[in-house]
């Protein structure tokens, strides 16, 4: 979890799309340089330069959790088996095929952050937001993907990360190592993502014999079954949910309640 701004500043609600028209930021825009690049900022690679960059970035990964750079680099090149996947379950669920086809982003640009603020306690949106707030984070800080080599996988794992903050809300775990932890296996177990799995695995190496051992007996446990019985989490246009509690939606997406354990 990245650090971000304290005090988020008021934006306007706007709808963006991603799209391989649109002109990346070194001035490419999708179908430049002989069609290698599939979408604004999409760096093409051979298998072998995945795998030296997975090597690599899991290696800092491990030493160093809070380095989301390399997270994200490590989840990009060894996602490529998994990403069809989630987006086969998104293609085949309304609500998910919904979000393939429209794009919609989470960043503060798209956020209404005041509309947010005045919905009431428990509502999706405003735990959100207190979420951020209370964590000083930023949904900017996620990364944008470069390294998947399909314009339509790239959004897959894109919509992942943006909405991995939903999760640390929907769930009710915080931002500290021990938090972070159950939320991996959480994702672990509903995405199938190298990446969450290693994190899940190797994230508990990191905590004192305390919390590992309400790891062990409550909530690993809780984070498997959760998984195991929740829907996709990419099958929900959170955009559109904000006025829901978040009580009603776990329901919904059948997401077992947290355990009343301090985390």
């Amino acid at each position: 979890m990245s650090q971000g701004q304290s005090d988020i500043p008021i934006t306007e609600q706007c709808s963006v799309r991603w799209s391989h028209a649109e002109p990346a930021e070194d001035g490419y825009a999708g179908e430049q340089d002989g069609g290698c690049r599939l979408y604004p900022g999409h760096i093409p690679t051979s298998p072998l330069q995945k795998a030296l960059l997975a090597a690599g970035s899991a290696l800092v990964a491990l030493y160093d959790p809070y380095r989301h750079d390399m997270v994200a680099v490590l989840g990009e090149t060894t996602g490529c088996l998994v990403l069809p996947n989630l987006r086969d379950k998104m293609k085949n669920d309304p609500e998910g095929s919904r979000v393939l086809q429209e794009r919609p982003r989470i960043r503060l640009s798209t956020l209404d952050v005041e509309g947010l603020r005045r919905l009431p306690d428990g509502t999706l949106g405003r735990e959100y937001l207190r979420f951020l707030e209370d964590n000083k984070v930023s949904p900017d800080t996620r990364m944008p993907a470069k390294f998947v080599d399909d314009e339509e996988l790239a959004y897959v794992i894109q919509r992942y990360r943006e909405v991995h903050d939903l999760m640390h809300t929907m769930l009710g775990m915080p931002t500290n190592m021990l938090g972070e932890v159950v939320v991996k296996w959480f994702e672990a177990i509903q995405t199938g993502l190298p990446m969450c799995v290693l994190g899940a695995a190797f994230g508990p190496v990191r905590l004192n014999a305390r919390k590992l051992q309400v790891l062990a007996t409550e909530l690993i446990p809780w984070a498997i079954r959760s998984g195991r019985n929740a829907n996709c989490i990419l099958n929900i246009y959170y955009e559109q949910r904000w006025e829901q509690t978040v009580a009603s939606l776990r329901e919904e997406m059948s997401i077992f309640p947290p355990p009343a354990v301090r985390v």
